[in-house]
């Protein structure tokens, strides 16, 4: 079940990362283009969060059954975990940084809704999009990707 869900996590998020590009990228060019909100943009914004919020589901079942999450902070130690720069970023950087992308995800789509003009619409999806695209391109185990 491990090496299962490991693997639907990792191609999950080339997903995640490809609709949360498209979802900033619409945002800032509807923003900076003075566009009209229209249905698409509503509907991409929407499929940027449920994505995410799907990987971040997969991702806490994944941190409490890896050896690398919650197990290696039990069978090592807090300060073991923090002084080895691999196993940090497993078990405390990743999922710490990640759940804020999905926060900051949520909270730019609820605040969107909130909006009447398009502009600030816009505006609101493009800056909350980009600070979660940063931080999820921040703490990728690119390693892992690449190996």
């Amino acid at each position: 079940m491990y090496t299962t869900l490991q693997f639907i996590h990792s191609y999950w998020a080339y997903l995640v990362l490809f609709i949360v590009l498209i979802a900033t990228l619409n945002a800032l060019a509807g923003f900076f283009g003075n566009k009209e909100f229209k249905h698409k943009d509503f509907r991409l914004s929407l499929f940027a969060l449920i994505v995410t919020h799907i990987q971040l589901l997969l991702g806490l079942i994944l941190y409490f059954i890896s050896p690398l999450g919650l197990k290696s902070i039990s069978n090592n130690g807090m300060g073991t975990v923090m002084k080895d720069s691999l196993l940090r970023l497993f078990a405390v950087e990743h999922i710490t940084v990640m759940i804020l992308a999905v926060i900051l995800i949520t909270l730019g789509y609820s605040k969107h809704k909130k909006k009447e003009m398009a502009k600030a619409k816009f505006k609101t999806l493009a800056v909350f999009y980009t600070i979660a695209l940063v931080f999820m391109l921040s703490r990728i185990p690119w390693q892992q990707w690449f190996a």
